[in-house]
């Protein structure tokens, strides 16, 4: 039985998935990736002038990660055309599972409506763990960028303890700065303390903002606002993580002459190829699941 998948859309991940797809013995129909040079004449990979030619070939629709991210066109960065979020939904019918990231309710109504099912890649619990890999390097790598101390010795703040400002708290500790972690649950904290950091609960937190070279935030909510930010040491670098609208006042920031970096989608934009394999595990992962 030939083993076949649908890939619509999306980054340079999505390129790298095709290919190792492909390389397992996947036949990939595709539409959307078509500036993809490295994709060409790839045995067993097809491509197709429309949307609906390539989604009739398989049930299950790999997307985009993330599917959308201005609401009203799918990701497709290696295309020329455009997918408006309504004309794909109506696609993912009876039938069709969708796997995508970022699958917002409105989408996941539509396509209920419609009779399919889908599956977002960031609620998979191995995908955000391994991905948190890619983005603490990510972060880590503009903080060596932008700023013009070194990370060893530096005073860097992480906000939220989650996956990922833990697996940055250890590659920090492990570069020689001196790691803070701001959270607000007295377990977290416990924990920090327990790996040897530096615990600031979120009540204390405007005492402490005037001792850090860096702040990584972690945490998808406007913590770091006007009144935050002119407590701020001078020079202080500021990296946002969290997903729109960001943890940060990014207007206000500007204004205050503070440095900042918005940073979206690292593992997309640093370590495509290792996000690709992540992606691919959990893929099986699914399918396994679904079958």
């Amino acid at each position: 039985m030939e083993k076949s998948l649908v890939l619509i859309g999306g980054d340079l991940r999505n390129v790298k998935l095709a290919e190792m797809l492909a390389e397992d013995e996947y036949t990939i129909h595709t539409f959307g990736l078509e500036n993809a040079d490295s994709l060409r004449d790839k045995k067993n990979i097809k491509h197709y002038n429309t949307l609906h030619e390539a989604i009739e070939k398989s049930n299950i629709i790999v997307g985009p990660t993330p599917l959308s991210t201005n609401n009203r066109e799918i990701n497709m960065l290696f295309s020329s055309e455009k997918i408006f979020l309504d004309e794909f939904l109506k696609e993912i019918n009876t039938g069709k599972t969708l796997i995508a990231g970022n699958i917002k309710d409105a989408y996941l109504e539509q396509i209920n409506n419609n009779g399919g099912k889908s599956i977002d890649l960031f609620k998979r619990q191995e995908l955000s763990v391994l991905n948190a890999i890619s983005t603490a390097e990510g972060a880590i790598s503009i903080a060596i960028n932008e700023t013009t101390r070194t990370v060893h010795g530096s005073n860097v703040l992480i906000m939220g303890f989650g996956r990922v400002g833990k697996v940055l708290a250890k590659m920090l500790d492990g570069m020689g700065a001196n790691v803070y972690c701001e959270a607000r649950k007295n377990v977290d904290l416990a924990w920090a303390k327990a790996y040897g950091y530096n615990p600031i609960h979120l009540n204390n937190l405007d005492a402490n903002l005037d001792k850090f070279d860096i702040i990584i935030n972690t945490i998808p909510f406007m913590i770091l606002n006007a009144d935050r930010l002119d407590k701020v040491k001078k020079g202080c670098f500021i990296i946002d993580l969290a997903s729109n609208p960001g943890g940060l006042d990014r207007k206000a920031a500007k204004q205050k002459g503070i440095k900042f970096d918005w940073a979206l989608s690292l593992p997309g934009r640093i370590a495509p190829v290792t996000s690709a394999e992540f992606i691919k595990e959990t893929l099986y992962n699914i399918l396994i699941e679904i079958q």
